[in-house]
């Protein structure tokens, strides 16, 4: 069997897009994030849908509020490492060592 492959172009996301996905990725839904960042729902749904771009302080607050890097959410860059906001802020933990809990 043969199988003819055409190569497409890479899908772009727009920071709406990116804002969806690190939302719907860290569990929350509209209301649950709305309560959890003290934005309104209508300034969520607003950015998801491409209406308004927030502002760099709840751009920051998205990213920290579902462990993305603010990066990825403004222009689609991930750190050379991969990780996301929490990364950067946890310890290295050794392989004997236990988080705080």
């Amino acid at each position: 069997m043969s199988m003819n492959v055409e190569i497409g172009e890479v899908p772009q996301w727009t920071i709406a897009d990116r804002l969806r996905k690190a939302r719907e990725s860290a569990g929350f839904e509209q209301r649950d994030f709305a309560a959890r960042t003290s934005m309104s729902r209508a300034t969520i749904s607003a950015a998801e849908n491409g209406h308004r771009v927030p502002s760099k302080a709840n751009l920051k607050l998205w990213a920290l509020a579902t462990g993305v890097p603010y990066t990825w959410i403004l222009n689609g860059e991930t750190p050379p490492t991969g990780g996301g906001v929490s990364s950067v802020l946890l310890p290295e933990l050794d392989s004997n060592q236990q988080p705080a809990g």
